[in-house]
């Protein structure tokens, strides 16, 4: 069973989902612009918040991977989510990193800077070849966030979870290392 950890970037604290955080999780989802980005149904409820918090929880637990809560540190603000993420889903491409913030949050980079420390997390932290973003076509603030991570769209793709859409597959590379003797021919 993994821990979720907590990292800090010059702006933003990473750290697990706390059950005071259901408010703000649930405001963020209440949004109209994240409703429309993610296809969030009417529906979705405190009581949804709730259980993604305990599935953000739960997955680090049980696979090492999750999401963390995105506050900012120097008003201790909760703004969104940023992480990773490896469910249990027929024709999932792969070790995903997502980000979700507060629209009154959106174009300060705070996407950028939370997706890198994810992405740099992954790397340190799972024997993967790349890590993927799964991105709904009109999503183009989050195709923006991807491309300055250094993702490159490969494909489009109806996944069985959600086959009203294709969705966009990106995918970043790890980076070679010195450590990596093939990274340079040998």
């Amino acid at each position: 069973m993994a821990e979720c950890p907590t990292l800090e970037t010059d702006r933003l604290r990473l750290r697990p989902f706390v059950d005071d955080d259901v408010e703000a999780y649930f405001a963020l989802y209440d949004t109209p612009e994240v409703r429309r980005s993610l296809h969030v149904a009417d529906s979705f409820s405190r009581d949804d918040a709730w259980t993604h918090l305990a599935l953000w929880r739960g997955q680090w637990a049980l696979r090492g991977t999750g999401q963390w809560a995105l506050e900012r540190r120097d008003t201790g603000a909760f703004i969104g989510r940023a992480g990773s993420h490896l469910p249990e889903r027929v024709g999932w491409p792969g070790l995903e990193i997502g980000w979700t913030l507060h629209p009154d949050h959106w174009g300060h980079g705070y996407a950028t800077e939370a997706g890198q420390a994810a992405v740099d997390w992954c790397f340190a932290n799972h024997d993967v070849h790349e890590l993927v973003s799964v991105i709904l076509p009109e999503n183009t603030a989050s195709q923006a966030v991807a491309r300055r991570l250094g993702f490159v769209l490969s494909e489009e793709r109806t996944l069985p979870h959600f086959p009203q859409q294709p969705h966009g597959i990106w995918r970043l590379t790890r980076p070679a290392t010195s450590d990596d003797p093939s990274a340079f021919g040998q």
